[in-house]
């Protein structure tokens, strides 16, 4: 090797090492999107980030935004800012303003259309948010808030995986097996991947019309390590992931959204026989008036929702039910839970109770699927 071409490959060497380097420091400085990486250095979001609207079930015209022990947050609006925290100002008050937000925290006010709450370099945090006399709540993220036609829009975003053991923690019960859990946190995965697109403001709300949300699991909890053991797997069929639906608890037999007066989803859901709910019934029982009931009929999931919007979630509890006209009411009587379609969550958790893998309990309430990596790779199934 003569030295013109050792020279040569010496500084080749050299630019290939400065590329990796540079490439190193921008992913490391957070300029290249890290998968559940949450924000970069100016606050961007992560393309695996959710949106999920929360507590607008209350539609609260006030909101209060608290600093928990030991946490920082920022409040920003327009061009100004302050920080919260338990030392010092802890808590900020929101209220509807005329088309804009006004904002108190201690002595300072301030006005505008949108405030955002996050940590110190705009990154998520843990704060409380509160409807005054209604609700108190923990997240873990980045919390937007800001005026819409009559009350306030609070919107958090977060991580793919925070946002499912969050799932987790609020649809699941806390003697659920591993195996069980493992399953439901591949669903709720999947209808997070797949399912945007449900509102206008955010990708999705926390209830029952998307998934239910509430304060992450402790990192010791069980259900921390089913999304941990899990971690970016969800369902495919034909080769592409879809919204997996699940239910609480079917009558004995899931259901096809076909059934149910619900237009064709991208899986079909095979209806399956759940040896769980037809040995052990979930039965209920309701009353509603008679106004109420001249829309309702068994298997019409769309009016079902629409009374429990108006009347509370319990008004009626499941499609499969019968009716009787006592007076000026009808009295309901039911089993199951839910919609009945995709996995039930009382057999998947009687199957794991059984000795059954998460795998399993997939196979058996998602016919002719896969488990797959959401970046497209497959799983070891």
């Amino acid at each position: 090797m003569n030295l013109a071409t050792g020279a040569h490959r010496m500084k080749r060497t050299q630019c290939i090492a400065l590329v990796l380097l540079v490439l190193i420091v921008a992913r490391f400085s957070g300029r290249i999107p890290v998968v559940n990486g949450g924000f970069d250095d100016v606050g961007a979001r992560n393309q695996d980030d959710i949106r999920i609207g929360v507590l607008g079930l209350f539609h609260p015209k006030q909101l209060i935004v608290r600093a928990p022990s030991g946490e920082a947050l920022v409040l920003r609006g327009g061009d100004q800012s302050v920080v919260l925290e338990d030392s010092g100002i802890p808590s900020a008050t929101a209220t509807l303003g005329d088309s804009e937000l006004v904002v108190s925290s201690g002595t300072q006010v301030m006005r505008a259309t949108v405030v955002q709450i996050a940590g110190r370099e705009n990154q998520p945090v843990d704060f409380v948010l509160e409807i005054p006399g209604k609700i108190i709540r923990s997240y873990h993220g980045v919390l937007e808030v800001k005026a819409s036609a009559d009350d306030l829009c609070a919107i958090v975003t977060l991580d793919l995986e925070t946002a499912v053991a969050s799932v987790l923690a609020a649809e699941s019960a806390a003697d659920t097996p591993l195996e069980a859990l493992k399953a439901y946190a591949i669903a709720a995965r999947s209808y997070f991947v797949s399912g945007r697109g449900r509102h206008k403001a955010f990708d999705f709300c926390d209830t029952t019309h998307c998934q239910f949300l509430r304060t992450p699991p402790s990192s010791s909890s069980r259900m921390a390590k089913a999304v941990a053991d899990t971690r970016g797997q969800v369902l495919s069929y034909q080769g592409r992931s879809f919204a997996a639906m699940y239910t609480r608890s079917c009558s004995g037999r899931t259901r096809t959204p076909s059934e149910l007066g619900l237009k064709l989803a991208a899986y079909p859901y095979y209806p399956v026989e759940c040896e769980h709910c037809r040995v052990h019934p979930a039965y209920w029982t309701s009353r509603i008036t008679s106004r109420d009931a001249l829309s309702l009929q068994a298997g019409d999931e769309s009016n079902r929702l629409a009374i429990d919007h108006r009347l509370g979630w319990s008004a009626v509890p499941s499609n499969d039910f019968s009716q009787k006209k006592e007076g000026d009411s009808v009295l309901l009587k039911g089993i199951g839970s839910g919609h009945g379609i995709g996995l039930c969550q009382a057999g998947a958790k009687a199957m794991a109770e059984k000795g059954a893998t998460f795998l399993q309990i997939l196979d058996h309430y998602y016919p002719n699927t896969n488990v797959v990596s959401y970046s497209g790779q497959e799983s070891r199934r």
